[in-house]
């Protein structure tokens, strides 16, 4: 019987199994940030095991509120600034230098195909999209992360996919995870890997790869995950250049770790992608999702772009081709919050900057801020936002406030006629 990717993962990093089924993991990287990081450091001083297991693997940003806004989170921010000077751990990102730590961390070229990726954060899932186990955690599996690089998970089973066909103009990786989302509830992933096939799947960037992985959490998945293929090397291939003769040596190494053909699933879902509209959230729920149709034309308050899950470059180019010419409606503002210093380097050198403000956009450094409503963002109560985030719970971006989850694409139309409109019309 043949392996899911997540079964090979397993195999590979298994260092103990203490009880049956609950699987210790050798961990590639360990992930932090100055929200949920502070809280692990504190307690292992308590401790008197303020200590880590190896610097080279632990990566931390200073990200969800930057620069700091108060006090509070300027002590948080301090707590992580002292113990990474402390522990001399060199892949450290403060202010000028960091950015939203799920685009940051795969920008910089830290995870790779087979890893084994843990953070303090849900939203880690998004490191699937190379081929990688990445999962969120809580303090004490942090703690144990930092002190000793182990983390217990109980084996996941798998849920395959297979995304057929090609995605029509105007539907982004966000369409098909909202609609998958939309499909199997905020609870149809539990416990569960999430592993995505097909052509559309082959056909997507890295980019929108993480995207679709992003927002696996949000069907209660523990990670996403895609095939690394040649895109994959692509992506990665600045950093990997001196590990292998050729881009071939590369894909023949990482390919070991794409899913067996006869692997075996708890079960597998067909999308068929000739079906697929851009798709929009309504309520308090990611699987509370319409289609555009359905949709549009309800007002909004107010436009977000960025976040781990639409703040990357591709996204910017793609609001920015819908943007182009036009100005926000003035019944709303616009926000946009490039996800890393080299994703703003790059959209201000290519002219997105100018398209967005000359539309009347503020824009923003680095920030997860406005997506849980702590900074840069916040919504007024009864105020609603058309957001490229990944979360529409209750009060998320601000007490009272509502969030529609949406496209960069859907967001720049909403952006230009004030409602919630389809994107395909402008394109």
């Amino acid at each position: 019987m043949g392996k899911t990717t997540a079964e090979k993962i397993f195999e590979a990093h298994l260092v103990d199994e203490p009880f049956p089924g609950t699987k210790v993991l050798r961990l590639d990287v360990v992930l932090c940030h100055e929200i949920t990081t502070p809280i692990a450091i504190d307690d292992l001083i308590r401790r008197n095991k303020d200590r880590v297991f190896d610097v080279s693997k632990i990566k931390a940003v200073i990200d969800h509120v930057t620069p700091s806004k108060d006090t509070k989170t300027a002590t948080q921010a301090k707590i992580l600034r002292d113990w990474a000077r402390r522990h001399g751990i060199k892949d450290f990102f403060d202010v000028g230098a960091n950015g939203v730590c799920h685009a940051l961390f795969p920008e910089r070229g830290f995870i790779r195909p087979g890893n084994t990726v843990i953070m303090g954060d849900s939203h880690t899932c998004t490191h699937g999209a190379f081929g990688a186990f990445a999962a969120g955690i809580g303090t004490t599996d942090l703690e144990v992360g930092i002190l000793k690089g182990v983390c217990a998970f109980r084996q996941p089973k798998t849920i395959r996919f297979n995304i057929n066909g090609q995605l029509p103009a105007g539907v982004y990786a966000k369409d098909v995870i909202l609609h998958i989302i939309g499909q199997i509830g905020v609870n149809g992933a539990t416990d569960r890997v999430m592993e995505f096939h097909g052509p559309a799947i082959d056909a997507m960037s890295m980019e929108s790869r993480m995207t679709l992985c992003n927002m696996a959490i949000e069907a209660g998945g523990t990670s996403g995950i895609c095939m690394p293929d040649m895109t994959t090397v692509e992506y990665l291939w600045p950093f990997i250049q001196n590990e292998f003769a050729s881009k071939e040596a590369a894909l023949a190494e990482y390919s070991k770790w794409v899913a067996d053909a006869d692997a075996e699933y708890e079960k597998v879902i067909e999308i068929d992608t000739a079906t697929l509209q851009p798709t929009v959230t309504f309520g308090y729920k990611p699987d509370q999702v319409k289609t555009i149709s359905e949709i549009a034309g309800t007002p909004v308050d107010q436009i977000y772009l960025g976040s781990c899950t639409n703040g990357r470059i591709e996204d910017l180019r793609i609001a920015a081709q819908i943007l182009k010419g036009h100005k926000l409606a003035s019944t709303v503002r616009g926000i946009l919050s490039p996800a890393t210093p080299k994703v703003y380097q790059e959209a201000l050198k290519e002219g997105l900057i100018d398209i967005f403000m000359e539309a009347g956009f503020c824009v923003t450094n680095p920030t997860c801020g406005a997506c849980l409503g702590m900074s840069n963002g916040v919504l007024a109560e009864g105020e609603v936002c058309a957001s490229t985030t990944n979360r529409n719970f209750m009060g998320r971006m601000g007490k009272g406030g509502m969030v529609h989850l949406m496209s960069p694409a859907t967001a720049a139309a909403t952006a230009i006629e004030g409602k919630i409109a389809d994107p395909r019309k402008y394109l």
